[in-house]
């Protein structure tokens, strides 16, 4: 009975679990904050170390998508380290009643705010009644 019992720890010690397929890269998943209103969708995404030219925002069928690589480099060669940077990496499913072609972004000190307003179609809108 060892003998069988063996036998099948070796064939499970060479299957390849989940964990060590997966990338080596590592994602930060960002602080944010979404708020709605009549006119839309704002988003707030905390960034920091993320530059405006490798800040990559995109909607595709209806998923949001924000990611950012970063990279810090710092003159001279670290003794003692505590801090790491990672890329940023979040996804989010947004109503197809915004207007994605509409929507703007704008980075500031590590702050990502994305507006995505309403579609016309979506927006409330008052019928007026006529007298016969």
């Amino acid at each position: 009975m060892s003998d069988t019992s063996l036998s099948k720890r070796e064939d499970e010690s060479s299957v390849r679990t989940r964990e060590e397929t997966r990338a080596s890269e590592r994602y930060v998943k960002p602080a944010v904050d979404i708020i709605e209103t009549e006119a839309g969708l704002t988003l707030i995404a905390d960034i920091p170390g993320a530059t405006k030219e490798a800040l990559d925002v995109n909607v595709e069928k209806g998923i949001l998508s924000v990611s950012a690589p970063v990279s810090l480099s710092m003159p001279g060669s670290p003794l003692y380290t505590e801090f790491e940077f990672a890329h940023y990496y979040r996804q989010f499913s947004i109503p197809e009643t915004l207007d994605h072609e509409k929507a703007k972004a704008e980075l500031s000190n590590g702050i990502l705010t994305l507006t995505i307003p309403l579609a016309e179609a979506a927006k409330p809108r008052r019928i007026e009644v006529k007298t016969a």
